[in-house]
């Protein structure tokens, strides 16, 4: 199983970004998806996730209205569309796949992607 998450950079306050969660070697449609972040010192804490159908998705509060999570399962890919980006979002971004419909926590994902560098300048 291979998650290969693409899209992460530097961008100022307010910018905007899209990451990728490029998916092989699992079913796709049969796993819940989700994103975590960490920051350097902290741990890392939930973003966003989606059910494996697309219609159902949950989000970390401090994201709430300014990230959008979503999936193609036909291109066995995952998304997150990140607007109104702070400097708090700066962490390295993670894509994850979970057995479970999804979950809040990274015990509830059974493949994690690479990791995609976030900065957010002010």
């Amino acid at each position: 199983v291979q998650l290969q998450a693409s899209g992460g950079g530097l961008v100022q306050a307010g910018g905007s970004l899209r990451l990728s969660c490029a998916a092989s070697g699992l079913t796709f449609s049969r796993y819940g998806m989700g994103w975590f972040r960490q920051a350097p010192g902290k741990e890392r804490e939930f973003v966003a996730a989606i059910n494996r159908s697309g219609d159902g998705t949950y989000y970390a509060d401090s994201v709430k209205g300014r990230f959008t999570i979503s999936r193609d399962n036909a291109k066995n890919t995952l998304y997150l569309q990140m607007n109104s980006l702070k400097p708090e979002d700066t962490a390295v971004y993670y894509c994850a796949a979970s057995s479970k419909p999804w979950g809040r926590t990274s015990y509830e994902y059974d493949y994690w992607g690479q990791g995609t560098q976030v900065t957010v300048s002010s």
